[in-house]
């Protein structure tokens, strides 16, 4: 049985592992660089270790000194969470080989399907429908030429050893191919050290939807449904929920058992992802899979009721799964928006600094997965993301009204943040009717980014956080308040900002 577990990682996802090992009477262990000293995952574990530099390839990257802390620390086993080295079949194997248990797949599921190509092989072997493309990388430009014309325009260029829409092209003329070939083959060595490159035909209207499935070390197999990804920028998901408007009965009984064809096809071991794209007519194709927990876990966790970390962890002390998949039910509707420290009027530029204020929604089905507090300093080393905002509702239009509504609650003054874009989307009528795909910011430009938006906020965030810099110099200095007439302290903030702001809204 497992007892002690280190956490090879930061940030929200550190915290969720931590809650439960917590409910599993689970030690936890976490690592921390220089500018983590004070992070939340750092107070909440049981024992925690400086592990090197601030950048990730000095930190949270450095295989060799996790290791060493599992050792000093007596940990039996290590949670990589996702990002980082999650999906590193290298660290996987130095875990096992160090004697420790990898809560995860085997590195030789994570090779398997780490690389696109050979994982379309295994697919098509499976009976996984995969897009129309090559199940080779291209060699040069004039085999580039030469698929494109049995493939038929427009395509899509792919780095066979990426992800996260790294390395990654759409190409509609021939024209076009050779610069964005040069330009997919660069952008994919710069991020993944290799510049192979192959490519797939390109489905006009596509929505991307997911299957969580889970394995055991005993040849047991499960789907827990599917979440709808497909709104989303750069090939980078911004909004998740489950289930998917697309979805029938019989197209989701049918995905469900390719996704585990898929899963089986690898022997996977714990949560794994299996992604399609589906056109309109319903028409699907096996696009990856992530072998590690998924950002947009918890919107599943809300509707079938299933802790996926303890059944992570479950799993990889070889426990056999404790669920049929006769027994999954979808109950009700759940949304999540990730919530970033960054501009989106300013073209997502990231926004670090000091969390001068925060006050996170609350109330009947609303979850925040979130790692920051006042006075905490978000730093630009790390993917900037804050929260992961879920709400969970009877219906489709309980869970984004209960969206609108935290949202709205949601107050992060000092950095700039994608709370009022992400409103925008849940106020658009085509997301609220389900009419929407891949391309739904891309077609919604005016609306989803209106000339005047940027303005408002700079100014209404500027006031904002003016009036909480004076309430925290003003407390700090008399240690009292201003009454409201009933002997409590009165907000400056609400008395002066939110008024103000209301006014010029």
């Amino acid at each position: 049985m497992i007892k002690k577990i280190l956490i090879a990682n930061r940030g929200e996802i550190a915290l969720r592992i931590i809650r439960s090992c917590r409910e599993l009477q689970i030690q936890t262990v976490s690592v921390y660089s220089d500018i983590d000293r004070h992070a939340m995952h750092v107070r909440l574990a049981d024992e925690a270790y400086h592990i090197g530099p601030s950048p990730s390839a000095e930190s949270y990257l450095n295989m060799d000194k996790i290791l060493e802390i599992a050792r000093r620390s007596g940990s039996d086993a290590i949670h990589p969470g996702y990002g980082f080295l999650s999906e590193n079949a290298e660290f996987a194997e130095k875990v096992k080989a160090a004697g420790f248990i990898f809560i995860g797949p085997t590195a030789e599921a994570i090779r398997t399907m780490g690389d696109k190509i050979t994982a379309r092989k295994v697919m098509v072997a499976a009976g996984v429908p995969v897009v129309p493309g090559t199940e080779r990388v291209v060699l040069d430009e004039t085999d580039a030429r030469k698929i494109v014309n049995e493939v038929g325009l427009p395509i899509m260029l792919k780095a066979s050893a990426g992800g996260g829409g790294k390395g990654m092209r759409l190409v509609h003329t021939m024209e076009e191919l050779m610069p964005f070939l040069r330009a997919a083959r660069s952008e994919a060595e710069a991020s993944f050290g290799n510049d192979a490159v192959y490519i797939e035909r390109y489905i006009e209207s596509p929505h991307h939807i997911e299957f969580q499935i889970l394995g055991d070390q005993h040849g047991n197999y499960i789907h827990l449904c599917e979440r709808e990804c497909s709104v989303q920028r750069r090939h980078q998901k911004v909004i998740e929920e489950t289930p998917s408007v697309l979805m029938t009965p019989e197209l989701r009984k049918e995905m469900g058992e390719k996704a585990i064809a898929a899963a089986r096809s690898v022997h996977y071991e714990g949560a794994g992802t299996v992604e399609f794209l589906v056109d309109d007519k319903g028409n699907y194709f096996f696009l990856e899979m992530n072998t590690r927990l998924q950002v947009e876990h918890p919107v599943t966790e809300q509707v079938i009721g299933i802790d996926l970390v303890k059944e992570q962890i479950h799993v990889a002390q070889g426990d056999r799964l404790a669920i049929t998949q006769k027994q999954i039910r979808q109950r009700g509707h759940s949304v999540e928006c990730r919530i970033y420290a960054e501009d989106p009027d300013n073209n997502f530029m990231p926004s670090p600094g000091k969390v001068i204020k925060l006050r996170e929604p609350n109330g009947p089905g609303v979850r925040v997965d979130g790692y920051v507090y006042e006075g905490f300093d978000i730093p630009i080393h790390y993917d900037p993301m804050i929260s992961k905002l879920v709400t969970y509702g009877a219906s489709r239009e309980e869970a984004i009204q209960r969206m609108i509504r935290a949202l709205d609650e949601y107050q992060i003054i000092g950095v700039k943040t994608s709370i009022p874009f992400l409103k925008r989307i849940m106020k658009n009528r085509d997301f609220r009717e389900g009419k929407y795909n891949t391309h739904f910011i891309d077609t919604h430009q005016k609306e989803l980014f209106p000339e005047d938006s940027s303005e408002n906020n700079r100014e209404i965030e500027e006031l904002a956080a003016i009036t909480a810099l004076l309430e925290y110099l003003e407390d700090k200095k008399t240690k009292t308040a201003p009454s409201n007439g009933m002997g409590k302290k009165q907000s400056m903030w609400k008395e002066f900002g939110r008024k103000k702001a209301v006014t010029r809204l």
